[in-house]
């Protein structure tokens, strides 16, 4: 289904009053089209609708005219930088944002995340902790001491294995 299929179908949703079905066709939309500001904008506006102004900030972060209200409450939610990034789904680098604005913000935003990581960060899903553990390097030990050990039970299920059949042909 095509953007501006479903944005009719938005509409047409908004106008029967489901508004939770809108919200879940736009989210949807943002997952598939991160870099579609009409559509942050829309999800935005019905964020609105359900006077949750950090979910409106959120999703209208990147919009020339963002209120600074709603911009505040989202900032405040996700005062980490990080979680900040990963709350707004943006995928690919910030040259890719169609407006200038967009790019500006989607860069003053992962410079001020690599500032607090200590490390260059980039677009990448930072929501996944393993994922920002791995970039970090401290989350690979504990699947590396996992897989050990794992290994080890296997071999000693083998040597059981053998030590019974030995038994069993004599």
């Amino acid at each position: 289904m095509t953007v501006d299929t479903t944005l009719v179908k938005v509409d047409a949703d908004l106008r029967a009053g489901r508004i939770p079905l809108a919200r879940q066709r736009l989210r949807g939309l943002v997952a598939s089209y991160p870099a579609d500001l009409t559509v942050r904008r829309r999800l935005a506006e019905v964020y609105r609708l359900y006077g949750e102004p950090t979910e409106a900030g959120r999703w209208a972060y990147l919009d020339a005219d963002r209120d600074p209200d709603e911009t505040a409450a989202f900032e405040a939610r996700h005062s980490d930088p990080l979680d900040r990034m990963a709350a707004l789904a943006w995928r690919g680098p910030e040259q890719s944002a169609p407006t200038e604005t967009a790019r500006a913000r989607l860069a003053e935003l992962r410079e001020t995340a690599s500032a607090h990581a200590g490390r260059p960060v980039d677009w990448q899903p930072v929501h996944d902790d393993a994922q920002r553990d791995a970039q970090d390097g401290s989350g690979g030990s504990l699947s590396c001491t996992a897989l050990v050990l794992a290994g080890l039970v296997l071999l000693a299920f083998a040597a059981l294995g053998v030590v019974t059949f030995v038994r069993w042909w004599l």
